[in-house]
């Protein structure tokens, strides 16, 4: 009788640790969500694209494709072409075709 109390509270024991873990866990990533979406500043992504598309030959194009890609990732690299690691969400972004979607 003693072994199966002892067994019984063990199991009990153990059953609220798991229930506090999971309440933790959840609560983690209730607040990782809040605070991505509340803590960053949306980016101006017209001004960002016209000092990114400044020199382009196709200056419409340029500004579209710009316009979505920092609309996807609120990130667009410094300067008129290049450095686009800077911006890994821009840097990935691509065609249908395979090739780089962002100017």
């Amino acid at each position: 009788m003693a072994t199966s109390f002892k067994l019984f509270a063990a199991a009990l024991i153990v059953s609220l640790l798991a229930c506090h873990h999971l309440a933790l866990a959840e609560e983690d990533i209730t607040d990782a969500s809040q605070v991505s979406t509340t803590s960053y500043s949306k980016l101006d992504c017209g001004g960002a694209c016209r000092r990114r598309c400044a020199l382009s030959s196709r200056p419409n194009l340029c500004h579209r494709a710009c316009g979505t890609c920092c609309a996807r990732c609120n990130c667009v690299p410094p300067g008129t072409s290049g450095n686009q690691q800077l911006c890994a969400c821009y840097y990935q972004m691509t065609t249908h075709g395979g090739r780089r979607k962002c100017p």
